[in-house]
């Protein structure tokens, strides 16, 4: 019997790297596909890393070819170094466009709760426009829409902890009659 073989775009931070240990604590065959190629893998041989590929298509769907499931974390949090939301966009649009050439057979997507193609905020609308294109990509898939992912290496909810304890009050915006 053939073993599996997943994609987790990303497994060399933070949600990508939990998604691929419990994957392979699965006993899964996972690659990953990364801009961070040469950053220390810590999955070591277990985890083949390969670059996001997005102006070579031809290479992105070989790397997306044979695979099960497309764990897809990509997106970028804030525009900065000429990176901006409606590239990331074309970058999904590409990864799902190769992912359905090379048969890739259910695309698990990570996306946000709020996100709308409507949405004033930038991050959000481009989340929107994430999960429509992957709606309208035909592929088999699941989008996990998560309001905050914490753990030990979060940053936000680890420093609003580390405010609380170091600071004698905490500023709640707004008048604080929210749920």
């Amino acid at each position: 019997m053939t073993q599996s073989t997943d994609v987790v775009t990303g497994s060399f931070g933070y949600i990508g790297r939990y998604i691929t240990d419990r994957l392979l604590s699965g006993g899964r065959q996972v690659k990953t596909i990364t801009t961070h190629t040469n950053k220390a893998n810590p999955f070591g041989p277990l985890v083949e890393a390969f670059p996001y590929d997005f102006q070579n298509p031809q290479r992105l769907t070989e790397t997306l070819t044979g695979v099960d499931r497309l764990y897809n974390t990509y997106w970028i949090r804030f525009e900065h170094d000429g990176q901006t939301f409606q590239q990331a966009v074309q970058n999904t649009e590409s990864l799902f466009r190769c992912a359905k050439e090379a048969g890739v057979r259910k695309v698990v997507h990570i996306s946000v709760t709020q996100a709308s193609e409507d949405s004033p905020l930038p991050y959000y609308r481009g989340k929107g426009l994430q999960e429509k294109l992957l709606k309208e990509s035909s592929l088999p898939y699941s989008i996990i829409r998560p309001t905050l992912v914490f753990g030990k290496e979060d940053i936000l909810v680890n420093n609003i902890a580390w405010l609380l304890r170091k600071f004698p009050i905490f500023p709640i915006p707004g008048k604080g009659d929210y749920r």
